[in-house]
């Protein structure tokens, strides 16, 4: 694949925003981009593990019910470990389907990828089935394993009424009923569990780890 195939992440918003402006009645796009916006403020700082770190194990389920454990997998190959809110975020589908679009890069390069959200194993498989997925969704319940990486935070109350209306029960697709979410971040973790890349766009979660900045620290390495 060279780099005139690699999704944009930028233009593929781009247009789903149009979408979203003309599918979405005028006052929940306007609430759920007022969320946004003030979400990016509040968190600007949201990394809780930098490049040189150590990545910590875990084991969480993913969406067959079977356990998978992080530095199991790194005895194989590297990790792109990346944390989305859920199925019902239209931003976490375009990424991830975008991610799946350069799998192939990605495993050339030795590596695999890790999606975490705190849905449950059934909402991750919708979100799996749904954009065709090929990499492992994991189920992080109370997102103990997306704390140690990522900041937390609750989802905005307008935007879950918002949800309501629009016929989404926000608390079917989580583990919990906390309404918590991690700030969208990708990862890149070698075999000996050392963090070779670490980025997010920030609390806004309109805007997403680029593929192309995944496919070029892989292979810097």
């Amino acid at each position: 694949m060279n780099s005139q195939a690699i999704p944009s992440y930028k233009e593929g918003s781009k247009e789903l925003k149009e979408k979203l402006s003309h599918t979405l009645s005028a006052n929940a796009f306007e609430v759920f981009n007022s969320d946004a916006e003030r979400i990016g403020k509040e968190y600007t700082s949201v990394l809780k593990l930098k490049v040189g770190d150590k990545a910590p194990n875990f084991k969480l389920v993913n969406t067959d019910d079977e356990y998978v454990n992080l530095y199991e997998v790194l005895e194989a190959k590297r990790v792109v470990l990346t944390f989305f809110r859920g199925t019902w975020c239209p931003y976490c589908n375009l990424i991830l389907s975008q991610y799946q679009a350069v799998l192939p890069e990605i495993e050339k390069a030795g590596a695999t990828v890790l999606a975490i959200s705190p849905q449950t194993p059934d909402a991750s498989l919708e979100t799996k089935e749904k954009n065709g997925l090929e990499f492992e969704i994991l189920s992080d319940n109370g997102n103990i394993v997306s704390k140690e990486f990522t900041a937390i935070h609750k989802n905005p109350e307008e935007s879950l009424h918002k949800m309501t209306e629009l016929g989404y029960d926000y608390d079917c697709y989580n583990c919990d009923e906390k309404s918590e979410i991690p700030v969208p971040a990708t990862f890149i973790i070698e075999q000996d569990a050392t963090i070779s890349f670490a980025k997010t766009e920030g609390g806004d979660y309109r805007n997403r780890v680029e593929p192309s900045d995944i496919i070029n620290a892989l292979n810097r390495k």
